[in-house]
């Protein structure tokens, strides 16, 4: 009994260190999720005009119109700089949270306030890094939900601020949701395709049912594409609790909004977040919420 003792103790311990040692992981990962966030919907905004041009056979009237080349927009340049006055970061003003408090949340070079996205997406990558560590350990399945984790958090931030949820992102989380049940590492493959097709048609026929009903559209396609993704992971029981979660965690939003006065009525709100937040909740806790629920009604 005393030797099981010590190596339960041993074994909580272990896991603590590793999930502390994962945290400042979890932090550079948040960097560059803000990255992700801040870039990649530009990166495409100026992909598409250029197809847009090319289509339309604009591009050299265009080019021989604009007195400067365009500048090349990617994940790793141009180098960090403050979008106010466009002032180049220095590293040491860079480091993943610590920098915003130092700095006291403002560009050292011209006062201006940092956005709160910045160290909010490190601390919340941060915190799940560690979380997830702790639970399962170095395992497979621990990168399989550090992976999903880390899109999840560039989906919300992309949405909130676009209302874009990007195939190219919401795509492969659902191939690596199939990839990853090959083996039942979550549910078994055959629940997993049936939940990638259940979550893409369920909100497709909702979307189509309202239009037909209001003459406007809901929802946008990328949250079809990211409840089937989350199908895929988890299967088709659990989108039930996902769509449950998402909206009702999303009314209550967009209650308080209108109640503070902090958005208008008229303005759409994006979806994406709250199916991320539910489909991370239901991932981790999703079996438990289940169990408890039929539990009550004693099945």
């Amino acid at each position: 009994m005393l030797l099981e003792t010590g190596l339960s103790a041993t074994a909580s311990l272990s896991a603590t260190a590793l999930a502390i040692a994962a945290f400042p992981f979890g932090l550079i990962i948040g960097s560059f999720l803000n990255v992700v966030i801040l870039r990649f919907p530009e990166q495409l905004k100026n992909s598409w005009r250029r197809e847009s041009e090319d289509f339309l056979g604009l591009t050299n009237a265009l080019a021989e119109e604009s007195a400067e080349p365009e500048e090349v927009l990617s994940l790793s340049a141009p180098a960090s700089r403050c979008p106010s006055c466009g002032v180049p970061i220095k590293p040491w003003h860079n480091i993943p949270l610590v920098s915003y408090v130092l700095l006291r949340g403002k560009c050292k070079a011209c006062s201006t306030p940092i956005s709160i996205q910045y160290p909010l997406v490190e601390l919340v990558s941060a915190l799940a890094t560690a979380f997830i560590v702790f639970q399962f350990g170095q395992s497979l399945m621990a990168a399989y939900c550090l992976m999903f984790t880390w899109v999840l958090i560039a989906l919300t931030g992309i949405d909130f601020r676009e209302q874009l949820l990007p195939d190219q992102i919401t795509l492969p989380l659902l191939w690596l949701g199939l990839f990853a049940n090959l083996n039942g590492t979550f549910v078994p493959l055959n629940e997993a395709v049936v939940g990638a097709l259940a979550g893409y048609l369920s909100l497709w026929s909702v979307f189509w049912l309202f239009k037909l009903i209001t003459g406007k559209e809901g929802m946008g396609y990328g949250d079809f594409k990211l409840l089937a993704a989350l199908g895929a992971w988890m299967g088709w029981q659990m989108l039930p609790l996902i769509i449950i979660l998402s909206t009702f965690v999303g009314a209550l939003v967009g209650v308080a909004g209108l109640l503070m006065n902090t958005r208008e009525r008229q303005v759409p709100m994006a979806f994406g977040p709250f199916l991320a937040m539910a489909g991370w909740i239901a991932l981790i806790w999703g079996d438990k919420i289940l169990g408890s629920y039929l539990s009550v009604f004693g099945l």
